[in-house]
């Protein structure tokens, strides 16, 4: 049977309080992701799509993401009156929102930053649904 490979050096938040100041790239939070983003989705393909492109956007960085193109890998601010429904109350008015594309369609998940924490509210799995797209 063979063995796990731990890794030299743990990044344990738990353990290590500095270990958070390392983190260089998105962790991605799920806590207010809203029920109305996924309802009907039956596209198996899209939601594994969606969590590669998580595991991809967490190699880049924050440093990369900030350079790469909206349609690529970047994100763009988005308007928060275009946004159909209701953003939930945690958001206040003065939070950014933010979209990323959820998979390699122009599908978004929108959201907003906390320092190292992105906190997805909306996955678009079909067009339109979350926002106007111009």
């Amino acid at each position: 049977m063979g063995r796990i490979k731990r890794p030299k050096e743990k990044l344990s938040v738990a353990n290590d309080t500095s270990a958070y100041g390392k983190v260089d790239y998105p962790l991605f939070s799920f806590k207010h992701l809203q029920d109305v983003s996924l309802k009907g989705c039956t596209d198996s393909k899209f939601l594994l799509d969606f969590v590669f492109r998580l595991k991809k956007l967490s190699e880049l960085g924050w440093k990369q993401i900030a350079t790469s193109h909206r349609h690529s890998f970047g994100m763009e601010k988005i308007d928060r009156e275009s946004v159909k429904p209701s953003i939930p109350p945690v958001v206040t008015p003065e939070v950014p929102l933010f979209a990323f594309r959820a998979a390699g369609n122009n599908l978004p998940f929108v959201g907003f930053r906390d320092d190292k924490i992105f906190h997805v509210l909306f996955i678009e799995t079909s067009f339109g649904d979350i926002y106007d797209h111009e």
